[in-house]
């Protein structure tokens, strides 16, 4: 099951969607920006309605701090995301709706060390 205990909340505004121009074929482009200390070395996505992860659009690639990464041709739909640290640690964001031309996502410090409080909060448990 793709789902993990690391979501990141709605209400973190992690993913801004710019409606430049409807594309004629309806994807988007989808730049993320690593505004965080550390180095991102795995990137997933899925439809929502999958339970598993599609593959590391990263490949042999990482987003360096500072860096970007843009995927051109996502389809027009709902989306999971997930992305991966240097330290292993794990962000999920879900129900991300891409379907304008242009998406870009600003990972920061604060979304990676929300994510890893939240699994240290869910471990004790």
């Amino acid at each position: 099951m793709k789902r993990t205990t690391m979501v990141f909340l709605g209400g973190l505004l992690l993913f801004s969607v710019l409606a430049l121009s409807a594309a004629a074929d309806d994807s988007s482009n989808v730049t993320v920006i690593n505004d965080s200390n550390w180095v991102l070395v795995e990137f997933y996505m899925s439809p929502t309605s999958t339970d598993e992860w599609g593959p590391d659009q990263l490949g042999d690639q990482v987003i360096g701090t500072g860096d970007r990464f843009t995927l051109t041709g996502v389809p027009c739909e709902t989306f999971d995301i997930q992305v991966i640290d240097e330290d292993g640690d794990e962000c999920v964001m879900e129900e991300i709706d891409l379907c304008a031309n242009n998406a870009t996502w600003h990972v920061t410090n604060e979304e990676l060390l929300g994510c890893q409080k939240e699994t240290d909060d869910d471990d004790d448990d």
